[in-house]
């Protein structure tokens, strides 16, 4: 008994050193926490217990029997933030660069396993070289069992990934399948191929950085969706981004406390539309002023900045955004906000989230490179999330609403449960002068007459009142009372109960 219990506290103090004090001090000098100073800083104190601490690998292949450190490389376990519970896994670098083996990926399927039975959210601490080259196939099939359960999970539970260091190869697929990836400034990236196969195939030269790091995939390719300057910030951030989710899809997000009242009035939000209809405003203003404490999580903030999205409270009730923004492209729909517009409200249907939606929007963004691009089936995307989503969704038009993007921006006709609309609102198939151009095209070059059409058509159709006369739109609300009004509309929607008909799954336009 006395030898375990010495072999025991020998085997503890091995696996708190990972890859030993040279290694650790190294991950210092990078500017980089340990996994296991991650995971202190981003679960509660004291409440982080650790699975398979003592697991080894089993490859007896080039001088790998002699190098075996306990825990071998990545350390997994279960706790709490901020008294929700939450598993766990963190890469640790000083072991073997994080590489995968199929010990390693063992370890992270338990947890995965787990989270599912008993319906707790994921975070995943990625710092990885990648598979480990040593143990072939092995690690490939490791990498395998985990995008299985990530698929598998999807929908389950919130899946988070923080990228704290390299991600590549295959091992960037585990990310990508999650619902949400955040990444460290300077020190993380991501890509398929590295920047030596890049320039041995396409003969262009790229840094690590240029080719995937946090800047490109926050900006460029929108593959994640916040990038923060270093370890410390990503998991404060992180901690505070678990506050909005619940922790699966058969509950509702947490509610917590709030002194903010419900009825509270903005009159400033009366004087936030311009008197000219071309000029633009910031959606944010009226997204900051109706949630709780003006407190907003925004996501993807670089990326496709026509689109905003991200998690307010109301009434201390997590709720997701979605809004047009007039201050880019005019709040125009093109094939990266749609996308990007289109996988939040996926996000927030799976996991009963309910959907404020904010219109701004003259319609689609026109050109050659949108068509080529395939701004159909892209746009389809979010018009396909809109009609499936089964959540309360809240609908307000603050200025433009025409064409076919007024259907898709959660119009009544996709079920939207209350749709509002400030008397700003213009609810058409396209502006006046757009519209009068086609309507009395014999008549373009006589401009009074023009002119006296254009008016015409403004009057009539440039207001919710036609809209808001067929049902289309619930009520025509001052914009000082748009807080109330929404939060009495989600108050009411708070047990809505709406089946989509069986089937397996649909098949969105991907």
């Amino acid at each position: 008994m006395q030898d375990n219990i010495a072999r025991l506290r020998e085997k503890e103090a091995a696996a708190l050193l990972g890859g030993g004090e040279h290694r650790i001090q190294q991950q210092h000098l990078k500017g980089k926490l340990t996994a296991r100073e991650r995971i202190a800083i981003l679960l509660d104190e004291g409440s982080f217990e650790e699975w398979d601490k003592f697991v080894e690998h089993r490859c007896n292949d080039f001088g790998m029997p002699d190098q075996k450190y306990p825990g071998d490389g990545v350390i997994t376990g279960f706790g709490t933030i901020n008294g929700r519970l939450v598993f766990v896994f963190s890469q640790d670098f000083t072991v073997f660069g994080g590489a995968l083996s199929e010990a390693h990926a063992e370890k992270i399927c338990k947890v995965m396993d787990q989270a599912m039975r008993v319906g707790a959210p994921v975070i995943g601490l990625n710092d990885s070289g990648g598979a480990r080259i040593q143990e072939g196939v092995a690690s490939l099939g490791g990498y395998a069992e985990i995008f299985q359960r990530n698929v598998l999970a999807s929908g389950v539970v919130p899946q988070l990934s923080v990228i704290m260091g390299p991600c590549a190869g295959g091992a960037v697929y585990s990310p990508a399948m999650t619902d949400f990836i955040f990444m460290v400034e300077d020190r993380a990236y991501m890509f398929v191929t590295g920047p030596d196969v890049v320039k041995t195939v396409t003969h262009e030269v790229v840094t690590p950085e240029e080719l995937g790091g946090a800047s490109v995939h926050t900006r460029k390719s929108g593959v994640a969706d916040l990038a923060f300057t270093n370890d410390i910030e990503a998991l404060l951030r992180t901690r505070r981004f678990f506050d909005f989710l619940p922790p699966n899809n058969r509950e509702k997000p947490p509610r917590w406390p709030t002194d903010d009242p419900a009825n509270r009035q903005e009159p400033s939000l009366n004087s936030l539309i311009p008197a000219d209809a071309s000029k633009p405003y910031d959606i944010k203003e009226v997204i900051e002023k109706v949630a709780d404490e003006g407190s907003f999580f925004e996501l993807q903030s670089d990326y496709a900045q026509n689109i905003v999205i991200g998690f307010i409270r109301l009434q201390g009730s997590t709720v997701g955004v979605v809004a047009n923004q007039p201050m880019v492209l005019a709040g125009c729909l093109d094939i990266d906000s749609s996308k990007k517009g289109a996988r939040f409200v996926r996000f927030c249907d799976a996991f009963n989230i309910p959907i404020l939606t904010l219109v701004d929007v003259p319609g689609f963004m026109p050109g050659t490179a949108q068509e080529y691009g395939g701004i159909i089936k892209n746009g389809a995307k979010l018009l396909y999330a809109y009609a499936e989503c089964t959540v309360p969704k809240v609908t307000l038009i603050t200025r433009k609403a025409y064409g076919g993007a007024y259907d898709v921006m959660a119009s009544k006709h996709l079920r939207g449960d209350v749709n509002l609309a400030w008397p700003s609102a213009e609810i058409a198939v396209m502006g006046a002068k757009g519209a009068v151009e086609i309507i009395f095209r014999k008549d373009i070059g006589d401009q009074e007459k023009i002119q006296a059409r254009t008016d015409e058509y403004q009057e009539k159709f440039a207001n919710p009142f036609i809209a808001a006369s067929r049902g289309y739109i619930d009520d025509v609300i001052m914009p000082q009372d748009t807080r109330e009004k929404v939060c009495r509309s989600f108050a009411m929607l708070r047990d809505k109960q709406l089946e989509n008909p069986w089937r397996k799954h649909g098949n969105i336009p991907l």
